[in-house]
């Protein structure tokens, strides 16, 4: 029996024919949804939300600020007629190499025939000859390697992708045998080279150019960094955002793509504030029958680490259908049960028909899932890996946790104004959802008052389990008894109003006092 599955509790066969039942809380596996052509406008928006969307990604390979900037006040709308928030994430382009094709007319290739990739990008894209925006291809292959180029994100078995094969290197040019036919259409196709360094950086100019305009401008949750490949691309990064006004707060969510990533990940994880798993890319770069174990031993080393972990392409044929594969759907709760954080969906959502079906089915897949996530032994190993070297604030919230288990408390509220403890705490995955009361902190620069809080919030939509909502303001005084008890008034009271705590329950509450953090359970009455 897989240890990860608690399946002997009265687990009929029969018990798969009953239908759901519907909770307050969907699923604690959190979803991101990449908003585009199909899926911008406030009411489709509205609906995304309303299925269980909590992070949006803003993908910038496309589309200019003019473009994404539309596409975000309409979330905006969207959050405040629905009164759910949403993270905002930016995708940053990052080394990807692109053929451009000008014309934008479909080019055909034939199997066997053969085609130029060429940096000269004033020439016309054909059949026999395509240009590319890197000139250091010719340098960085050799024959015989092998080089895919699709359009959008690829599976590698669309009709719109094919492989090559390097026949010869011809001083920047490099000539290439089409393995496949096909037809490439639209202005766009990305090309990668398998297993190759390309000698560009992570951060590119036009990304930077975009998080200071953009990023700046909307104050964005996360940065999700593309080709992270170095621990230093990280640093990096948090260095160009530490100069720009709010964005000092960001988080930096490292893309592992390709082999070079996946060699470092272990500095990288240590230097990210969380970890995306770009399956689309690293299924090319990695033989398939590698990639479920990198997946498995990524996700463990960043649940260990407390870090939230994101997997990406799972439901790829829901992009044009209603209805996941099997196999599809055997995979997205495979990543729950490995203990992901967030499925993030790409084309499905970006392009797809139905990007507001494949929200609803991930997210009750991962509800599925979550019933039968063996949450006992994962507290147990996750202490046993922790071992003495828990800080003080972590021995007390892995304690939150266990008491939760031990009273079978219906929720855990945990007061921070970092998010840190709301953060800790999910990391022990408990079975009870965990609110997060995000108490607001007064910052003044003498002219003004600002609050902060609503970063640490948003943030927390993409951790597993964790559900935030912004404490009142006024409240923010001194942590004194009498004001932690109106903000805990407050909160248990959102709670019976919205039907996740009822007379009766037990509720596990986690606060600071003063200097230090306590946990105590309350019995509720009628």
């Amino acid at each position: 029996m897989n240890p990860h599955l608690n399946l002997e509790e009265n687990m009929r066969l029969a018990s798969v024919l009953e239908p759901s039942k519907p909770s307050f809380f969907p699923a604690r596996t959190k979803i991101v949804g990449t908003l585009g052509p199909q899926s911008r406008t406030v009411e489709i928006i509205t609906n995304c939300l309303k299925a269980g969307m909590s992070v949006a990604q803003f993908d910038f390979s496309w589309g200019d600020t003019e473009y994404h900037q539309e596409t975000l006040d309409n979330l905006k709308a969207a959050v405040k007629s629905t009164k759910k928030l949403c993270g905002v994430m930016l995708d940053t382009v990052g080394p990807e190499l692109q053929v451009i094709n000008k014309t934008e007319r479909p080019i055909s290739l034939q199997e066997d025939s053969f085609v130029v990739l060429t940096p000269d990008q004033d020439k016309e894209a054909t059949s026999s000859l395509l240009p590319i925006n890197f000139t250091g291809l010719s340098s960085a292959v050799k024959t015989g390697d092998t080089i895919f180029i699709g359009q959008y994100l690829f599976t590698g078995s669309e009709t719109t992708s094919v492989w090559l094969e390097v026949t010869e290197v011809n001083g920047e040019d490099v000539v290439c045998l089409v393995k496949n036919s096909t037809t490439l259409s639209g202005p766009l196709y990305t090309l990668h080279v398998s297993q190759i360094h390309i000698d560009l950086p992570t951060l590119t100019d036009k990304d930077k150019e975009v998080i200071s305009t953009w990023g700046v401008r909307n104050s964005i949750d996360i940065l999700s960094l593309s080709y992270t490949r170095h621990a230093e691309d990280v640093r990096h990064a948090r260095e160009f955002l530490s100069k720009l006004g709010d964005l000092y707060q960001t988080q930096i969510f490292a893309k592992i793509e390709n082999v070079e990533g996946l060699a470092h990940f272990d500095e990288i994880l240590e230097e990210a504030d969380g970890i995306i798993l770009s399956r689309g890319n690293l299924g090319i770069d990695l033989p398939p029958e590698k990639v479920f174990m990198f997946q498995k031993t990524a996700v463990f080393k960043c649940n260990m680490a407390g870090k939230p972990v994101v997997v990406t392409r799972v439901v790829d044929s829901m992009t044009e259908n209603l209805r996941p594969t099997r196999a599809e759907a055997t995979d997205v709760a495979n990543a729950v049960l490995d203990g992901s954080d967030a499925i993030l969906l790409g084309a499905e959502t970006l392009r797809g028909l139905y990007p507001v079906e494949t929200i609803s089915t991930v997210g009750k897949i991962c509800a599925e899932a979550e019933k039968v996530f063996n949450y006992d032994l994962y507290y147990k190993r996750t202490v046993k890996y922790a071992g003495d070297s828990m800080s003080h604030l972590e021995s007390i919230t892995s304690t939150a946790v266990r008491a939760a288990i031990k009273v079978k408390a219906s929720v855990i509220l945990c007061f921070t104004s970092t998010g840190r403890a709301a953060r800790l705490i999910a990391k022990y995955k408990p079975i009870t959802p965990v609110i997060s009361v995000v108490v607001p902190r007064v910052k003044t620069d003498q002219l003004r008052w600002t609050f902060t809080g609503a970063f640490e919030a948003r943030q927390s939509l993409i951790v597993r389990g964790v559900f935030p909502m912004l404490a009142d303001p006024r409240h923010q005084a001194e942590p004194t008894n009498a004001t932690n008890e109106s903000v805990l008034k407050v909160a248990l009271d959102h709670g019976k109003a919205a039907g996740f705590i009822k007379p009766h329950d037990r509720v596990v509450v986690c606060q600071k006092l003063g200097d230090s953090y306590v946990v105590k359970i309350l019995e509720l009455e009628d």
